[in-house]
């Protein structure tokens, strides 16, 4: 195991910071492409001295050009592993016993697959310190091995965090997770970082529709370019962007193709990773989320806290911050039909999308903030510490 990265303006023997009950937050990677889950560990680190703790994070694998390393919120740590069933595994089984007992790590939090069986497995075995497994979808990415090792590990974890009421359920009814042990906390966003958004002058008749989300299938973006190729005939001056890092290249070169089919050329536009997502909202007019799966998307709350109007399809929790008509509309998924019609309400009716962008952020406002998700997370830290 290795330092990968230290805050700069964090004193490497801060005796304050050292009496704070210690955190351990495990990620599967720290990838090029930061996803939602590898954002909210490095968001709960960051916050977590100001709630009573402190924090460490320890990746299995890091990309060397991720930008987690440029200015981390706190001490982060390379244990390399390429599988969890090797000698190589077992060796890092040892190194984590010895990091949890010499850092006096008093809860670990684990995150995606590998960190919550592997890691998770590790610190029930060899550790007294309590074990939260962050669970953020449906089991999308699972294997067979993987539903089989949920199930057999169900009474490892002392907490489970889901980032849904769907996810909640599955954690109970698939894998028969104790009921009280399972709690959802919902992503939160610092909202200061949303505030004034300027919007470009627009012509009138001239929309900018956009979906943001790193390319795979399951984010369902052939079905926003199908429903686009139906907006286009009815609104020529309607141009449609998608944002975001390519995970899957093959679903790339398809989603290209059928740009191509459609004749969707010079009104669909792939602007890859945004360097400034608040400028990129701050220009668009509506939000399309088209996935076949989420757990809780973060990309609808900043949406939502750009004021920008929300189409989002109806899976996991989308509808646990989307209210239909009120703050966003929900599509049925693998539906460009429903999701086509939807768009043409929003765009036909600017009047009441701008009303339901405003509503959108003030759901935001009310349930989706950062505060509020350090406050609950850290109230269950307490809590689990409390327990003999």
């Amino acid at each position: 195991m290795k330092l990968a990265a230290r805050p700069d303006n964090q004193p490497q023997n801060d005796p304050a910071l050292l009496e704070l009950p210690h955190v351990l937050l495990v990620l599967d990677q720290l990838p090029k492409a930061l996803g939602g889950g590898e954002r909210v560990a490095l968001k709960l680190a960051a916050h977590l001295p100001q709630h009573g703790f402190r924090a460490s994070i320890l990746c299995l694998s890091i990309h060397p050009e991720t930008t987690a390393l440029l200015a981390p919120p706190c001490p982060i740590y390379l244990l390399p592993l390429q599988r969890t069933y090797d000698l190589a595994a077992l060796r890092g089984a040892f190194e984590l016993r010895r990091f949890l007992r010499e850092h006096r790590v008093q809860i670990v939090q684990t995150f995606f697959e590998s960190s919550d069986i592997w890691a998770g497995g590790v610190t029930k075995a060899t550790s007294t310190a309590k074990l939260i497994w962050s669970r953020r979808d449906m089991g999308i990415l699972r294997t067979l091995k993987h539903t089989i090792a949920y199930r057999l590990m169900a009474d490892a974890p002392d907490a489970v965090f889901t980032v849904s009421e769907q996810v909640r359920r599955h954690c109970i009814e698939v894998d028969r997770i104790d009921p009280d042990r399972v709690q959802t906390i919902y992503n939160g966003l610092d909202l200061s970082d949303w505030d004034e958004i300027e919007r470009p002058q627009k012509t009138s008749g001239d929309f900018a529709v956009t979906t943001v989300g790193n390319i795979r299938r399951v984010k369902g973006h052939d079905l926003f370019i199908r429903a686009a190729a139906s907006i286009a005939l009815q609104f020529p001056n309607a141009r449609f962007t998608l944002a975001g890092h390519v995970l899957e290249q093959d679903t790339f070169q398809q989603l290209q193709r059928l740009v191509q089919e459609l004749n969707l050329g010079d009104r669909f536009h792939f602007v890859g990773d945004v360097k400034n997502l608040k400028e990129h909202l701050a220009a668009s007019d509506l939000f399309v989320l088209p996935s076949r799966s989420e757990g809780f998307s973060n990309a609808i709350l900043e949406a939502m806290a750009a004021s920008l109007p929300v189409i989002v399809t109806d899976v996991g929790g989308n509808s646990e911050a989307v209210t239909d008509g009120v703050n966003g509309l929900l599509a049925p998924p693998e539906d460009p039909s429903a999701l086509a019609d939807a768009i043409y309400r929003m765009l036909a009716n600017p009047t009441q999308a701008r009303a339901m962008g405003a509503a959108g952020r003030a759901t935001v406002m009310q349930r989706f903030t950062s505060e509020e998700m350090m406050r609950q997370t850290a109230r269950a830290y307490r809590r689990l510490l409390a327990k003999p």
